[in-house]
């Protein structure tokens, strides 16, 4: 890791995030992150929990002249998306991230980067380290699994906090308080299928969807991107009608959360059609690269001769597969009649997995509006039953209803004013934030999100913008200085 990392300013926050992006932290693995977490607030001799799902609670006292402050909860989130470019050699499990510094931006190499969340837990860290920052009594909530599942927010209980106001450190642009976001659902869809035996009398193709943007697939969704999935999809409805084509696998996309860069699908073709179907692909291929010439310059679409698989789809559950992918809704699904430019609800097809007999469909849906979530639900539900799947829905959470009313968030407008010379955007967002889910158990909190630039987080491109960040590191020390008395 780069030492040009460390001499940023402000030195504080980098130096912490630097600390922590040399922990591995992926979702669902989180246990070296919980335990550097414990031993970081312990060697500070203040405070230290471990909850029952795993979260960590940090409580700092106030800074004399304090003490009368309402206290504080600052909430970030341990775990980080893991995603990296096809040909990077990386384990998320077992390397710290490898950053640099590029045209004032921190990124990583050939992978994401952490900033989210990993700069809002820096943030916190720094704080809680410090001898001269002026703060009431903070309590610092550190979850676990937000990007997968929100499962450390859902797991708190009530009666671990006691703070007044909830500082949420995980929004990407520095020039905007978040005070509401969409709740979420897990999708599913799995089936078996039998296979077919394949003659000799055919060649097979490997098809690569390959350079597209991905993305947040809450933040990202209304920017028109390409998703690889539904790509592939175009590429091999109708070529089994037209010329034979018969799928062996298709393995397209990663996390829920992701809008998926890259897909690849291997495919039998009868000899005596290749050359025709070859032309065909040839034009899906130009129609699809002039569609998305605009928002996805990079993408690549490839087509490679490959050795005979031994087994295909049978031909009707490839079928019904593909007419219900092309049926499920990707993209927004509605945006909002009360709050300008919200995305209300949408639908990310996130994950296909056709291999050995099984198909697995995972798709992520997001709304402000429950009924509105569970509409869209119910309509890719009905479109992969009608192909044979059984679907589940899970991981439900709710969307955080905003506050205009909010005295914290009056405060916070007056502050940024002050300091920057114009007003801050105040929104609510489409991704899912953990402010919703600990509203339940907290209901009296009073609470924001926001943050420092990040661009691209969920994918390999994530960058820091370095400037943001110190504008942002200002911010937070002077909301400190300000909380109201009790």
């Amino acid at each position: 890791m780069s030492s040009e990392i460390r001499n940023l300013e402000p030195k504080a926050l980098w130096n912490k995030f630097a600390d922590l992006n040399e922990v591995p932290r992926p979702s669902k693995k989180e246990e070296r992150v919980i335990e550097f977490m414990m031993n970081f607030g312990k060697k500070l001799g203040l405070e230290t929990i471990k909850d029952d799902t795993g979260n960590v609670i940090i409580k700092k006292p106030a800074s004399k002249g304090y003490e009368n402050r309402k206290t504080i909860v600052m909430q970030s989130h341990l775990d980080m998306v893991h995603q990296k470019n096809n040909d990077t050699n990386f384990d998320f499990s077992t390397q710290g991230i490898d950053m640099y510094v590029k045209d004032g931006w921190v990124r990583a190499k050939g992978t994401t980067l952490g900033a989210d969340n990993g700069l809002g837990v820096a943030t916190i860290m720094a704080i809680l380290e410090s001898k001269e920052i002026e703060h009431p009594a903070i309590e610092a909530l550190f979850t676990i699994d937000e990007e997968t599942g929100m499962t450390g927010a859902l797991g708190l209980k009530g009666g671990l906090l006691s703070g007044d106001i909830l500082l949420n450190l995980d929004t990407e642009e520095d020039d905007e308080l978040t005070i509401g976001c969409a709740g979420g659902l897990d999708v599913t869809a799995k089936r078996n299928y039998k296979e077919e035996s394949v003659s000799g009398n055919n060649k097979a193709f490997t098809i690569t969807v390959k350079g597209l943007n991905g993305g947040h697939s809450g933040m990202d969704i209304h920017r028109g991107l390409g998703n690889a999935n539904k790509m592939m999809n175009r590429l091999l409805y109708s070529a089994y009608e037209k010329f034979g084509v018969r799928v062996s696998e298709i393995n397209g996309g990663s996390l829920r959360n992701a809008i998926p860069r890259e897909s690849v699908a291997i495919v039998v073709v009868p000899s005596d059609n290749s050359n025709k179907w070859k032309e065909e692909f040839e034009k899906r291929k130009s129609e699809l690269k002039f569609e998305f010439k605009t928002t996805e310059k990079n993408l690549t679409i490839e087509l490679a001769e490959t050795s005979l698989p031994s087994k295909v789809m049978e031909a009707e559950a490839q079928k019904s597969l593909l007419k219900s992918i092309y049926t499920a809704h990707n993209g927004v699904y509605r945006m909002s009649a009360d709050i300008p430019n919200l995305v209300e609800t949408s639908n990310n097809v996130a994950r296909v997995l056709v291999k050995d007999g099984e198909i697995t469909i995972l798709c992520l849906t997001r709304s402000s509006v429950e009924s509105s979530k569970y509409d869209l639900a119910d309509a890719l539900k009905s479109a992969f039953e009608l192909c044979g799947c059984e679907v589940t829905f899970a991981g439900a959470y709710p969307g955080w209803t905003p506050n205009v009313e909010s005295p914290l968030l009056d405060m916070m407008i007056k502050l940024y004013e002050k300091q920057n010379g114009q007003k801050p955007k105040v929104a609510a967002c489409h991704a899912g934030l953990e402010c919703g889910i600990l509203g339940r158990n907290y209901p009296g909190m009073d609470m924001i999100s926001f943050g420092p630039t990040i661009k691209g987080a969920h994918s390999p491109d994530e960058r820091a913008n370095i400037a943001s960040a110190e504008k942002y590191w200002n911010y937070v020390l002077e909301i400190l200085k300000n909380i109201p008395k009790k």
